[in-house]
């Protein structure tokens, strides 16, 4: 038997979102674990404003790179969401 057409939109969609948050939060993982500890001490051999970069990574530069992903996984679930028609309804009444 073949899955109703709807039910197999819900799966491409969340297979789709699934897909979307393991990217973003290998990227974060990279950033925050891979530069701010593991490489911390190749990255501090730069310099950025004073900071050494592996330090700057540890301190400030996961946090950014964090808040950065939350803005590119509202604009791709935005997308996502208008693809499938699934946007949200405005409260302007």
């Amino acid at each position: 038997m073949s899955e109703d057409p709807s039910e197999e939109r819900h799966a491409v969609y969340w297979r789709r979102n699934l897909q979307y948050l393991s990217i973003l939060l290998a990227v974060w993982f990279v950033v925050s674990f891979g530069f701010g500890i593991l490489l911390r001490e190749a990255l501090d051999s730069i310099r950025i404003g004073g900071f050494k970069l592996g330090f700057w990574f540890a301190q400030q530069g996961s946090i950014l790179v964090f808040v950065a992903l939350i803005f590119v996984y509202l604009r791709l679930m935005n997308r996502l969401d208008a693809e499938f028609g699934e946007e949200e309804e405005s409260d302007s009444e």
